[in-house]
This record gives C-alpha cells, sequence and structure tokens, in this order.
C-alpha cells in the first residue's frame, strides 16, 4: 500500500478494530475473511491448550489445585466453545456476542493467570476478543483493560500493582493500548477500505455489463427503425418513380394499340414506352445500390470513406479531400454504415445546392466517440432558409441525416451563413465491433 492510501484512511468510529469476519450481507463472501476467521479461532485454541499443558505437566502446584486450575481451563474452553465454534460467523460479529466472548476470556484469564503464571499466553487473546467489540470506544477500552490485567495479574492485581507502581504500569498500559488499538484501527480501516475498492470494481463491472447490454438493445433498436425506414422510403421511392414509370409505359402502349393505322404515332408512343422503360430500370438499379453500402464490404470505414469522396470528386470535378485523426478503430457494423450514409449524403448536398470549389471530409476517433465532419466554401444558406430537402434519387437531406444519426444516440450540428460555406459535424458512440451478438453476425 502506498503512503497516500494510508493517510487517506477514514476510520469509522462506529466499527471495531477489526474488520467483520463477513462483508456485507449484499456482497458475495470473501475467502480472506473466512481464513482470517479461522485462523483466529485457532489461535484462540492454541493460546488456552499451551498454558493447559504446561500447567497440567508442571510440579509446582498440588494436586487439588492443579485440578481446580484444569477444570478452570474447561471452563474457558467450554466459553470458547460457545463463542466461536457455536455461533454461526454472522452472529459471531454481532457486538453483543463480541462483548459476551471478551467478558468470559477476560474473566478466565485473569483467574488463571492469578493461579498459574503460564495462562498469560491465553490473556494475550483478549487483545484480539478486545478488537471485535464495538463501537471503537468500547474496542479501545477492552484492550486497555486486557492489557491492564495481563501485566498485573502476577503482582497481585490491578489495584495492588497501580497503588505500588503507578508511573510505571500506567504508563505501560498507556502505551500499549495506545499501540495496540492503533494497529488494530489502522488494521481495520485498510480492510474496510480493501472492501469498498472491491465493491466499487463489482459495481463497475456491472455497469459495464449493463452498457454494453444497453448497447446492443440500442444497435437493435436503430437496425429495426432503420428497416422501418429504409421500408418507408422504398415504398416512397416505388411509389413516385417505378409505378410511375409503369404507369407512363401501359400508357404508351394502349395509346400505341390505339394507332396502329398511323405508323408515325404508333413510333413516337413505342419510343416513350421503350425511354420510360430504360429510365424505370435505371431507377430500380440505383434503388437496389442504396440498400447496402458495398464500399465497407472489403474495406475499413477510413479506406471506405476515402474511396466515396475521391469518386464524388471525379465525378463532380469539386475538389474534395478526406483525412483521419486518433486511433482508427473497428467500429460496429450499424455505426459505419451510419457514418457513410452520412457522408454520401453530405457530399450530395454539396454537388446540389453548394456551387462549392472545395469540400473536406474529416472522421474522427477519440476514445468513446466518433465524429464526422464535412464543410465545404459553396454558397452556404441562412437561418430563414429550408435545409436541403429529400432528394429525387432517395436522399433525405440534413434531415435524413439528423434521424440516422439520432437513431444511434449520436447528434447532428449544421452552421452556415450565406456566403460563408456550410460546415456539418456529426458525432456518434463509438461502439465497438465487438459489441456484435455472435447470434446477430449469424443472421
Amino acid at each position: 500500500m502506498r503512503l497516500e492510501d494510508v493517510r487517506d484512511v477514514k476510520l469509522d468510529w462506529r466499527g471495531s478494530l477489526l474488520p467483520p469476519a463477513t462483508p456485507d450481507p449484499d456482497d458475495p463472501p470473501v475467502r480472506w475473511h473466512r481464513w482470517f476467521t479461522w485462523i483466529e479461532t485457532t489461535v484462540a485454541w492454541i493460546l488456552l491448550l499451551v498454558p493447559t499443558l504446561l500447567s497440567a505437566l508442571s510440579g509446582d502446584e498440588t494436586a487439588g489445585a492443579r485440578n481446580t486450575t484444569l477444570l478452570l481451563a474447561a471452563g474457558a474452553a467450554v466459553w470458547l466453545g460457545l463463542t466461536t465454534v457455536a455461533l454461526s460467523v454472522k452472529l459471531r460479529d454481532h457486538p453483543v456476542a463480541a462483548a459476551a466472548l471478551f467478558a468470559g476470556v477476560v474473566t478466565f484469564g485473569a483467574i488463571l493467570q492469578s493461579r498459574e503464571t503460564y495462562f498469560v499466553i491465553f490473556m494475550i487473546y483478549g487483545f484480539f476478543a478486545a478488537m471485535r467489540m464495538k463501537p471503537m470506544p468500547v474496542a479501545v477500552l477492552g484492550v486497555g483493560i486486557t492489557s491492564l490485567l495481563i501485566n498485573t495479574m502476577t503482582l497481585g492485581g490491578p489495584i495492588h500493582a497501580l497503588s505500588v507502581s503507578p508511573g510505571i504500569w500506567g504508563t505501560v498500559v498507556v502505551v500499549q493500548t495506545t499501540a495496540i488499538g492503533g494497529g488494530g484501527a489502522l488494521f481495520a480501516a485498510v480492510g474496510r477500505q480493501n472492501q469498498e475498492r472491491k465493491r466499487a470494481l463489482e459495481r463497475l463491472a456491472a455497469a459495464e455489463a449493463e452498457n454494453r447490454g444497453l448497447q446492443r438493445q440500442l444497435l437493435t433498436q436503430a437496425r429495426e427503425a432503420g428497416v422501418l425506414d429504409e421500408r418507408q422510403r422504398l415504398s416512397q421511392e416505388i411509389h413516385d418513380t417505378l409505378a410511375q414509370g409503369f404507369t407512363g409505359i401501359i400508357t404508351q402502349l394502349e395509346a400505341a394499340a390505339q394507332a396502329r393505322d398511323d405508323a408515325a404515332e404508333w413510333e413516337r408512343h413505342l419510343a416513350a414506352a421503350t425511354q420510360l422503360a430504360r429510365e424505370n430500370l435505371t431507377a430500380a438499379r440505383r434503388s437496389v445500390a442504396a440498400l447496402h453500402p458495398e464500399p465497407l464490404e472489403a474495406a475499413t470505414l477510413p479506406e471506405a470513406l476515402s474511396e466515396v469522396v475521391r469518386l464524388w470528386s471525379e465525378r463532380t470535378g469539386v475538389p474534395a479531400e478526406f483525412s483521419t485523426t486518433g486511433t482508427a478503430v473497428p467500429l460496429h457494423p450499424e455505426l459505419e454504415a451510419t457514418l457513410l450514409r452520412i457522408t454520401q449524403e453530405a457530399l450530395s448536398n454539396v454537388a446540389k445546392h453548394a456551387r462549392a470549389s472545395r469540400a473536406g471530409i474529416t472522421l474522427s476517433y477519440m476514445g468513446g466517440e466518433v465524429t464526422l465532419d464535412a464543410r465545404d466554401d459553396g454558397v452556404g444558406f441562412g437561418p430563414a432558409d429550408p435545409p436541403s430537402p429529400p432528394s429525387a434519387e432517395g436522399g433525405h437531406g440534413i434531415p435524413g441525416m439528423r434521424r440516422r444519426a439520432e437513431r444511434l444516440a449520436g447528434t447532428l450540428h449544421v452552421e452556415s451563413e450565406p456566403g460563408g460555406g456550410t460546415a456539418l459535424s456529426a458525432r456518434l458512440p463509438a461502439i465497438p465491433a465487438a459489441t456484435l451478438d455472435p447470434t446477430e453476425g449469424a443472421s
């Protein structure tokens, strides 16, 4: 642990000097706490067993006195069994149970130590029992009581020892209490801090998992909305182009059938029907080509956008530049398709409305966000001028681009003024390609 971590430790005045044997009931069990409880219980029994064996093997007492000592040691063992083994870990950490454990340990320990010096070993466990009590002032008081008894019981008891040498034993008790209590407090604070960090990490992991789920839900909703929008667009386009074209073809063919006796009129109607059929075929091909972003099939998003900009510049004769900033990463297919469509529509608007002499597209990767900026030096438009309307070729202008961005929790901003060109910026969350479910990829 770093020094600054120790300085930042905040001691909970209501807590014990030891971290609880179990974490918060809402948290999963922590292996470290189980090991700590097991070790503490084992130490308690060892600290009682060692002096009991030494006392039993010692020849300093009479048989009756030794039996009395062993009987008291058995009573201490029963008390340990009731307060450590019989109780569950949760009940053992209860303030009343902790206080009962401490009271029994120091009572049996003080009596046994007054009869046999060996039991000063068992009194050491009094410090552990004291540090389990709550609130903290009670735990510190318990440490002080244990220190006083462990240092004076072999000298005739606390009253006699303090009356003979109050300065010495008072200083010993204060220093020992401060050292053990302060060390226990720091240990408890560090333990609680570690638990809080663990809970924070678990909450962070849960939030990340929830965020991934929300991203998948967002993309699913965006895909469904995109499918519905595409159906509406195709329905409108079929009505506006193909259906009307077929109606015109039928009309011309019917007129040609009625003009069989007039060769010139018949040929004119037949030529018109043929021309309408060709135009409908072109419109149908254009609609099919717009269904899928072909440039993304064999290229990354920056490569695809660069190619779109290059071909547009060659076709329109307007110089255009494409640039990328940040580290390019694979994005979710829905995102990449949306950015490609926005780029195509933005360039289409420049060609139709801007009368620009230069244009530029910039794709920026900025950690959790990806931005597409389109700019031109064209005629621009003012606040009172409407944005570009839906085009006859199936585009949706600025409103359509904005809807595409908003479906993926993004935004689209446009800045323009008459004679000052136009700047368009689309910002979308940079959802990685890994967000795609395996089941989605197979569909």
